[in-house]
């Protein structure tokens, strides 16, 4: 079969597809490049939980493509991150950053969340066409991590601009270039911290220890490249995916709007309905492995389809219909196991407070255009709108009243949960 992601229908909507492909069966070889080597594509939920915790799995890419010839040129700082490791190594790593994602490290920065939300939805034209993607969706997560790790505001134009070329699928050339771009500037960005020292995250990591192990300066810089990019990415592609859907749905948007109390209890079902993460990250098979009744040789590429794995009738009933009542916190947006998002907590949050805001402050919000017209990002990593043309109506109340709840407590600290 041929890979259906080179198919425009499939990035408007590749779930038919998925559907298809699972009937058949969940684990089915999908040849891959100009040689047409196979690789495997997992599109049942059983069978991408199962793989995901597997560790005849690997990550390790550069233990993968040794000694094979290639003529792409990236960063070692972006093609061998921790996402692309395995234990130990990854354990190590992970520890190091995973305090910083905590859901109580995220607690405290919900007040500046509220708050860049609220400064965001300040520059929105009421009543004219407006890109939500381009006014929320890509900034709010930007600058959100930027700070967290330190980048300072007049850097972050630029950071966004080569984060987003990283994923320009078809361009080879811009996507290396993008990545020593990033890599060069973490790199300038850590030796500044070490001359004047701060304390974001970034800081954190260059002075701290794992026992007696600190961080090489390549494993430094390549934390620091993954942290920004997978910082946002996600997070931008999850609030343009649930705000059309909520958009495409009259009945669950009113709900919300009646009830924005509800909002925190949808976030898993959101993004069980339309992942921002298509494809897990790249996985070979160190030896033979069986999956979902199919045998995989070892040295194969394992591409799992969590986005396909979550509409699994046989985990979630009616799977294509948005439920807003159904408990979907099982799902594999943000994978499984011992590589699953680092970043889930704030991702969630950053979701959580601005579609709260935004209903807040425009209950009217409707789109602005046919959303079979809308374009989306031509990669299969991830699944993510170009645009999202919205209107927004004026504020129901005076202004100022309507800010987000976070944003009236931002004077006195983090909500206690």
């Amino acid at each position: 079969m041929t890979d259906p992601s080179q198919d425009p229908r499939f990035l408007q909507d590749p779930y038919p597809t998925y559907a298809a492909m699972r009937s058949s069966c969940p684990v089915q070889p999908l040849p891959t490049g100009s040689g047409g080597h196979p690789s495997y594509v997992v599109t049942g939920y059983a069978e991408a939980r199962e793989a995901l915790g597997d560790a005849r799995l690997s990550k390790d890419t550069a233990a993968f493509f040794a000694g094979k010839e290639s003529r792409r040129r990236l960063h070692p700082a972006v093609a061998h991150t921790m996402l692309a490791t395995d234990p130990p190594q990854h354990t190590r790593l992970r520890k190091l950053v995973t305090k910083a994602f905590t859901n109580g490290a995220v607690a405290q920065l919900r007040p500046f969340i509220a708050r860049v939300t609220d400064e965001l939805l300040d520059q929105w034209p009421v009543g004219e066409r407006f890109d939500f993607v381009a006014g929320l969706a890509v900034p709010l997560p930007v600058i959100v991590i930027c700070e967290l790790l330190g980048v300072p505001a007049g850097d972050r134009p630029d950071v966004r601009r080569w984060s987003g070329e990283l994923f320009a699928a078809g361009r080879p050339d811009a996507i290396d270039a993008a990545s020593h771009s990033l890599a060069d500037y973490m790199t300038a960005l850590i030796a500044a911290k070490r001359l004047k020292p701060g304390s974001s995250l970034l800081d954190g990591l260059i002075s701290t220890r794992d026992a007696d192990d600190r961080l090489s300066e390549e494993e430094l810089v390549s934390l620091a490249v993954l942290l920004l990019v997978a910082g946002h990415e996600s997070t931008t592609n999850f609030l343009g995916n649930a705000t059309l859907a909520l958009l495409q749905r009259p009945a669950e948007l009113d709900r919300l709007r009646k009830n924005p109390d509800d909002v925190p209890a949808i976030l898993d079902e959101l993004l069980r309905f339309d992942s921002p993460i298509s494809t897990a990250t790249f996985r070979f098979t160190t030896e033979a492995v069986t999956l979902g009744g199919t045998d995989i040789p070892a040295g194969t590429p394992v591409l799992i389809a969590l986005g396909a794995a979550n509409r699994d009738p046989a985990r979630y009933p009616s799977p294509d219909l948005l439920d807003l009542d159904r408990d979907a916190t099982a799902h594999l947006s943000f994978g499984h196991g011992i590589h699953r998002c680092v970043g889930a907590p704030l991702a969630k949050a950053e979701a959580e407070i601005a579609l709260r805001a935004v209903l807040s402050r425009f209950p009217g919000i409707r789109l602005a255009g046919p959303a079979d017209r809308l374009e989306w990002r031509h990669t299969r990593l991830v699944r993510g709108l170009v645009s999202l043309p919205v209107r927004a109506n004026h504020e129901s109340s005076p202004k100022g009243a309507s800010r987000s709840r976070d944003a009236r407590r931002s004077t006195k600290g983090p909500r206690r949960k």
